[in-house]
């Protein structure tokens, strides 16, 4: 068997392990492998891309150049008919299918049973995106924020990652097809934002209007590195920005170098960053992405503002639970406006804090993440 094509298939191997949750077996795998092809070049051997990579090669470009010429036409909304809703005490989870570039993504969409007492208002809606391993059901369960958002009159959408795109259910936050404005992950999760806000509302609807002023976006881990590429893509739809357990935008560009940024973090490389409200949590024992992602994608959102124009000052405090200290810092303007906000939750796991046992990747004795991002969060609106 030629080395190439055994190289290939580590490739794929490791990805499937990374989407796995084990990255130190994926970093393994890829420099054995690494290893073993460069010593056969070394020996001689003749290397030449196997067809089958030659094919999808070849593909992958057509499709590049194809989404680059269409990508206004491919950020058209288009949904599917109606799947199934679920009735609660606290509200109605629609549950719905969303087209796009030729692929069919799961969503729900959490409208509170404030809608029917307040017709007239218009709603706010927070996006989260789920962690790998993780789907939009399970996401809504373990962060609790379906009941938070009962009590303070906002819609949620959870879009789904779907496994034809990423075995583990990861959002492709670390390839470059996937880190442009009107294609790949983003442009749909941007695309169904849209749709979501334009085809809902009036008289006769069952979704109450969302504000197009205040919609925000959310993630844990790999959810949360897509969160922050996708807000600072489109500035023009999010009002502001929570990570939880996430990475910079920009940080990698292929699977390798996106295991480097989780275990040993990497700043922001992007050319262009948006001066957008931003959130952060962390906990200092995730083992699995690093701590000082958070430091980083917090010093990127003080130099987006900086350039902006606006100073802001920071102000420290103690906080969080009895059984989790968090250290809490605020980064706020001279209207005394927060617009960055940091927590470090002491030996705090990857795993999203204050979370609800009934989910995945959860931290109950946490301070909660998902009050503290709606309260940030509804202190910002876009400027008109």
């Amino acid at each position: 068997m030629k080395p190439q094509k055994n190289f290939n298939r580590a490739m794929i191997k490791a990805t499937c392990l990374a989407g796995m949750g084990r990255l130190v077996d994926a970093t393994k795998l890829i420099q054995r492998s690494m290893t073993n092809l460069s010593q056969s070049m070394l020996h001689g051997a003749k290397v030449v891309p196997s067809t089958d990579a030659a094919n999808q090669s070849q593909a992958k470009a057509e499709s590049d150049s194809s989404a680059k010429l269409t990508a206004k036409s491919t950020t058209e909304p288009v949904a599917k008919p109606l799947i199934k809703s679920t009735s609660s005490a606290s509200g109605n989870f629609v549950e719905d299918q969303f087209e796009f570039e030729g692929q069919l993504y799961p969503y729900r969409l959490f409208v509170p049973a404030s809608a029917k007492v307040v017709p007239q208002q218009k709603f706010p809606l927070v996006v989260l995106l789920h962690g790998c391993k993780q789907d939009a059901l399970d996401f809504s369960q373990g962060t609790a924020m379906n009941q938070l958002a009962s009590e303070q009159h906002c819609l949620v959408l959870y879009p789904e990652q779907i496994t034809a795109a990423n075995s583990g259910r990861c959002w492709n936050w670390f390839e470059p097809e996937h880190q442009l404005r009107g294609q790949g992950e983003p442009g749909m999760i941007a695309a169904l934002t849209l749709h979501v806000l334009a085809s809902h509302g009036g008289k006769k609807a069952q979704i109450p209007e969302p504000d197009p002023a205040r919609v925000y976006i959310a993630g844990l881990s790999a959810g949360g590195a897509m969160a922050t590429l996708v807000a600072g893509l489109y500035p023009d739809i999010y009002a502001a920005l929570g990570v939880h357990s996430g990475l910079p935008a920009g940080s990698a560009s292929s699977l390798l170098t996106a295991l480097n940024a989780m275990q040993i973090a990497s700043p922001q490389t992007l050319a262009e960053v948006s001066a957008i409200p931003t959130i952060v949590f962390h906990g200092s024992a995730d083992a699995t992405v690093h701590p000082d992602n958070s430091e980083h994608i917090a010093r990127a959102a003080q130099a987006a503002f900086a350039q902006a124009g606006i100073i802001l000052t920071a102000c420290e405090s103690q906080g969080g639970t009895d059984a989790r200290a968090a250290l809490r810092t605020v980064y706020s303007d001279a209207k005394g406006v927060a617009q960055i906000e940091r927590w470090s939750i002491a030996e705090g796991d990857h795993a999203w804090s204050g979370g609800d046992a009934a989910g995945s990747y959860t931290d109950p004795q946490g301070p909660s993440a998902s009050a503290a991002m709606l309260a940030f969060f509804l202190q910002h609106r876009l400027k008109s």
